[in-house]
Order: structure tokens, then C-alpha cells, then sequence
């Protein structure tokens, strides 16, 4: 039970109710119990670290009832990012570049995580310094959309690079 409900709070000599249906103030505790007990309602420690502790007097059920539906909406409008993948070879053309450039500047407008890869198949590898390249005039054409994590590294046969979108005003 995230807060502690009628009996349950112990070494308290006086708390402080707030509230809508009582008058604010500081009470000693037992005034404050038989006042909750006199509305069929819970006395709710709200600030256990303050001095005196901050009660309320409410429904409990219904309180955890809103509470627990107050997280589920925020939970439903956060926005979940998402990482797209836009794969290079090492001697990728200009036209096919502009066009995963034109993407990428897509997903990072809506918010979304990119992760570029240069792909060496066999011999390519030798091409190591062509994905290098390929990746920091990709980073810096997307500048303005979303910043990159780290710097390109090579995990077995692939370079990547990750860039996350900026936030926006």
C-alpha cells in the first residue's frame, strides 16, 4: 500500500488535514480518525516527511480508482519512439543515398530513432573507411533533424550509427 490509511499511521501525535469537505488545520491524530470516522471516510497520510504529516480525508478506494486511471492515461499519450533501420552498401550511389537521407529526415521528424548500417559483404570489408565516410556525411546531412549517439563503430560485418531525433520547440 503506497500510503499509509487510518490506523496504520503510527507515531503521529498531529497532522495536518486538507482537503474539500473539512476545515484545514492542524488536528491532533485522534480528532482527525474520529473525524474521518464521522464522514465514513478514510484519513489518507498524503506527506509522511512533512511536520506535521499532510492527512486527507477521502474515499481510499476511489482515490487508488483515479489514481491508477490518471497513470493509464498518461501511459496511453506518451509516445512510443521507435528505431528504423536504414541500410548502406559501402559504394552506395547518390541517387539511392538522397533518397534513405529523405527517409531518415522522416523518422526523425516524427520522432523516431534511426539506425544507419553499412553492410560489408566478402571483400568489401577492405571498404572499411568508405562506410566511415558515408556515415559522417550522413550524420552531418541529418544535423539539423537529430544528433548521432557515438560514432560509427563495426560490429562484425556491419558499421553503425545511431541518431536520435532533436527535441522539438
Amino acid at each position: 500500500m503506497p500510503n499509509r490509511i487510518n490506523d496504520r499511521i503510527r507515531g503521529v501525535h498531529q497532522v495536518r488535514l486538507v482537503g474539500d469537505n473539512v476545515e484545514q488545520g492542524i488536528y491532533p491524530f485522534q480528532t482527525a480518525l474520529h473525524m474521518a470516522d464521522e464522514q465514513n471516510l478514510d484519513l489518507v497520510e498524503i506527506s509522511p516527511n512533512a511536520d506535521p504529516p499532510v492527512c486527507r480525508i477521502l474515499d481510499y478506494q476511489k482515490f487508488l480508482y483515479q489514481k491508477k486511471r490518471k497513470e493509464k492515461e498518461a501511459k496511453a499519450n506518451s509516445k512510443k519512439t521507435e528505431v528504423k533501420e536504414i541500410r548502406f552498401g559501402p559504394q552506395t550511389d547518390d541517387h539511392d543515398y538522397n533518397f534513405k537521407l529523405k527517409h531518415a529526415q522522416e523518422f526523425l521528424k516524427d520522432g523516431n530513432k534511426v539506425k544507419a548500417y553499412v553492410f560489408f559483404r566478402g571483400r568489401s570489408i577492405v571498404f572499411k573507411e568508405q562506410g566511415e565516410l558515408l556515415l559522417a556525411r550522413f550524420a552531418n546531412d541529418l544535423a539539423e533533424f537529430g544528433k548521432p549517439d557515438a560514432v560509427p563503430n563495426l560490429e562484425g560485418k556491419r558499421m553503425i550509427l545511431n541518431l536520435s531525433p532533436k527535441k522539438q520547440q
